[in-house]
């Protein structure tokens, strides 16, 4: 049996929680495997991955600048991931070929770094870092703006920001993954903008990517349960434009705006408490 498994048998899932989530099921909503709520063994570990991930970003903005490729980004993530005894979760995970995702401008998510990429004057652009410490997951993304930005691009990155500010307040404890998504569309299409469906949050922390799926759409009341002890991302990738995305043919990677307007994201991965959430990365 594995470290992880033995924490799920020699800590149990509090019997007032259990009570709650027998009551949830009764009301036919969709609660989570108990796999799924962290105990607290399993958040210790997670947090001493996620003050990793945070490092890494923090790396990032002392050093990101116009006129240096998405490569030199990516040499920085994985140079201090690897120095603070960590791993670069993205790499060679279902193949992709790099240690982090760098999308510029018109890129919603994994846009792949490359020597022939430069950061340019006025680009804006989303690093999304993910980390494995001791068998534990985080993910975090941040946007950044390079130079002298247009006003409209420094608006949809901060509107992005303030869609993500939106989505964690409405992750309380026994709400539902719908109620996220409800507040972020709302918020972002009342100030002109779109927000990308086919690509969401999830919960993190034992895996890279587990359950459950967190659309930034959303119907109130609906979808899974957030439970104490549960840990999901929170990422809404909002777009200037239409929603619709076109995935890259040659590198089958990198999701751009059909309508190539600009897309911002910003992501932080969140614990379910009993009486809130606590924000682990950003």
């Amino acid at each position: 049996m594995s470290e992880i498994d033995e924490i799920f048998e020699r800590e149990p899932i509090p019997a007032h929680i259990l009570e709650r989530m027998e009551q949830c099921r009764k009301r036919r909503m969709l609660v989570p495997d108990e796999r799924l709520i962290k105990r607290p063994s399993h958040i210790e570990g997670i947090r001493a991955s996620s003050r990793i991930n945070t490092g890494v970003l923090d790396e990032v903005a002392k050093h990101i600048k116009a006129g240096m490729t998405t490569l030199e980004i990516d040499d920085i993530v994985r140079e201090y991931t690897n120095s603070h005894g960590a791993i670069c979760a993205p790499y060679h995970f279902e193949g992709y070929p790099k240690s982090v995702c760098t999308s510029i401008n018109d890129e919603v998510c994994h846009g792949i770094p490359s020597r022939l990429r430069k950061l340019h004057d006025g680009d804006i652009v989303n690093v999304d870092v993910s980390t494995i410490y001791n068998g534990y997951y985080s993910d975090a993304s941040r946007m950044f703006m390079i130079g002298e930005v247009s006003a409209q691009r420094r608006r949809l990155v901060e509107e992005t920001k303030k869609c993500l500010e939106i989505g964690i307040e409405a992750a309380q404890p026994w709400a539902t993954v719908g109620d996220i998504g409800y507040a972020i569309s709302k918020y972002a299409r009342s100030r002109g903008y779109s927000v990308v469906r086919e690509l969401g949050g999830h919960g993190v922390g034992l895996e890279f990517h587990e359950d459950p799926f967190v659309a930034h759409i959303g119907r109130k009341h609906t979808g899974m349960v957030l439970v104490p002890g549960m840990i999901i991302t929170i990422e809404p990738m909002i777009n200037a434009g239409r929603a619709g995305v076109v995935l890259d043919p040659y590198n089958d990677w990198t999701v751009s705006t059909a309508d190539g307007s600009d897309s911002a994201q910003w992501e932080h991965s969140i614990l379910i408490t009993e009486t809130g959430n606590e924000i682990l990365t950003y």
